[in-house]
């Protein structure tokens, strides 16, 4: 246990430094514990260790780890694409999905909502966008999300969040700021038509970016190795 409570209080510790750097308080940061391929015990000693925000790529993988700790005071997030049908299970496990990232899914999530009595909350999201419109990214461009805000914030049983987005892998972190502040202007800018909205998450930065994700303004940072080391092969 020795090793992870390191790892969590140094990443603590950077959390603390890059809020200091850009004027924050680290307390409106929530830590995302990424446990992809990590087993059940890594998630339960990580909770014994204080983390309360777990996150999941695959529903697949969720599916078969999250029941085994329900018994837990954690929140569940999906950070990686929703396939369509896997949309009633991710209804299911998750209490965030970070990754709607069209109209036509978030017009499938309502529709559900709306269809199955079990949900009687709305579910939290937020929306992806592509920033850096990289083809093997899925999300929305700047551009489309603009046109298609209006029709989305009127869906029923959705409530949005905020906006997420993945940033390139590049040897220089400087050179990705700007997409973290363009997600941030864009944010900002759309705030008016979510009004009813609680817009105010921005959902940016992992372990290799996290940081300058912070100084531009993230509120939900989404850490794996940081955290727990090397990723473990299926």
């Amino acid at each position: 246990m020795a090793n992870v409570a390191e790892r969590i209080a140094h990443v603590q510790g950077r959390i603390a430094a890059a809020c200091g750097r850009g004027g924050r308080d680290p307390a409106t940061v929530t830590l995302v514990a990424v446990t992809k391929t990590f087993p059940v015990s890594l998630i339960r000693e990580a909770a014994s260790l204080g983390l309360r925000h777990f996150g999941e790529n695959r529903v697949q993988e969720a599916r078969d780890k999250i029941p085994q700790c329900a018994d837990l005071d954690v929140e569940w997030h999906l950070i990686g694409s929703l396939q369509s049908n896997k949309t009633n299970l991710a209804l299911q496990l998750f209490d965030v999905i970070h990754s709607v990232h069209s109209r036509e899914l978030a017009e499938q999530i309502s529709a559900r909502v709306q269809r199955r009595s079990q949900y009687a909350d709305a579910v939290s999201v937020l929306l992806e966008v592509n920033v850096s419109r990289e083809r093997s990214k899925h999300g929305f461009s700047p551009e489309e999300l603009r046109h298609e805000a209006l029709s989305i914030a009127r869906l029923p049983g959705v409530t949005i969040r905020g906006l997420m987005t993945v940033a390139p892998v590049v040897s220089d972190v400087e050179e990705i700021r700007p997409v973290f502040r363009s997600l941030r202007h864009l944010l900002e800018e759309l705030k008016p038509v979510f009004q009813a909205h609680p817009f105010r998450d921005l959902s940016m930065g992992m372990s290799q970016d996290f940081e300058v994700a912070l100084e531009e303004g993230a509120t939900l940072i989404r850490l794996g190795t940081a955290l727990f080391g090397p990723r473990q092969l299926p």
